[in-house]
């Protein structure tokens, strides 16, 4: 087997204490946080670091100078959505990294528990009989028995010596 990157346990009481402050930070986001459907996102203009300085100009002369401005303009709410959007980069940036080291955890220890697992059915097929196992090893290669040549070739590949 290759190198284990990801050895570890996570107790029950950790996963629970995880999830019950995703659970606070989702109540205290909750009155703030709006939920957009696909087509309503795509259709939105992105406020990104190219345009981040021309809005802040825009808000500083808008608050300078609202003379010029329809009645019907709202400064205070641009104030608002700007400042929000301030507020909430270094929390994105935060919970992104946070995310993509939970999906990369996952993704390590699923690919080496699954490797792990084709290993133990290469082993039971190449010694099942001996040891009256057919029944769980027929059991176990019906997880091939739907894919194409390539997967079958996978599992029934000898195991590497480790």
């Amino acid at each position: 087997m290759p190198a284990n990157r990801v050895s570890a346990d996570f107790a029950t009481t950790d996963r629970t204490q995880v999830m019950d402050l995703i659970a606070q930070i989702d109540q205290l986001l909750g009155s703030i946080l709006v939920d957009l459907g696909p087509e309503e996102r795509r259709s939105m203009t992105k406020l990104g670091d190219r345009n981040l300085a021309f809005t802040r100009k825009a808000l500083e002369i808008a608050t300078q100078t609202p003379d010029f401005l329809p009645r019907s303009f709202d400064i205070e709410e641009m104030r608002r959505d700007f400042e929000l959007f301030e507020a909430l980069q270094p929390m994105l940036l935060a919970l992104t990294r946070l995310r993509e080291l939970i999906d990369d955890t996952a993704v390590a220890a699923g690919d080496e528990a699954y490797r792990a697992a084709l290993e133990v059915y290469r082993y039971a097929k190449a010694n099942g009989s001996v040891a009256g196992m057919d029944d769980l090893i027929d059991e176990m290669g019906r997880r091939f028995a739907q894919q194409g040549s390539r997967s079958k070739a996978q599992a029934a590949a000898p195991a590497s010596a480790s």
